[in-house]
């Protein structure tokens, strides 16, 4: 089972020296996650700010968090390419307001900018 498993390895570290982008990729995608990382700490204040609610599990947490990452994450690429589009390389805020306005998902965050 050990020889196996040495094998993988060997695979993959054979197919990252010959293919260098791969390493970079995973590289950059490892910093990518280091930078959307919400404080757990600080969301769990902001759950208990809520007067229903009164005890947060550990999981609900951090459900919770991953779930703001991935809508930030969402939020920010369609506000990116909505700056593209306009040929533009600074992200505005009427990137975001455009955004808002025309994607039906976003409709719960109508006046919260202004």
């Amino acid at each position: 089972m050990a020889g196996v498993e040495e094998m993988e390895l060997e695979t993959a570290d054979k197919e990252n020296t010959d293919n260098p982008d791969k390493t970079k990729d995973k590289v950059s995608n490892q910093d990518n996650e280091k930078l959307m990382k919400l404080p757990l700490s600080r969301i769990k204040s902001i759950m208990k700010s809520d007067p229903d609610v009164t005890l947060a599990s550990q999981e609900a947490v951090i459900a919770i968090a991953k779930a703001t990452e991935l809508f930030v994450w969402e939020l920010s690429k369609d506000a990116v390419h909505s700056t593209m589009q306009s040929k533009r390389k600074t992200l505005q805020r009427k990137d975001l307001d455009s955004i808002l306005d025309t994607r039906d998902c976003y409709l719960f965050l109508e006046g919260t900018l202004d």
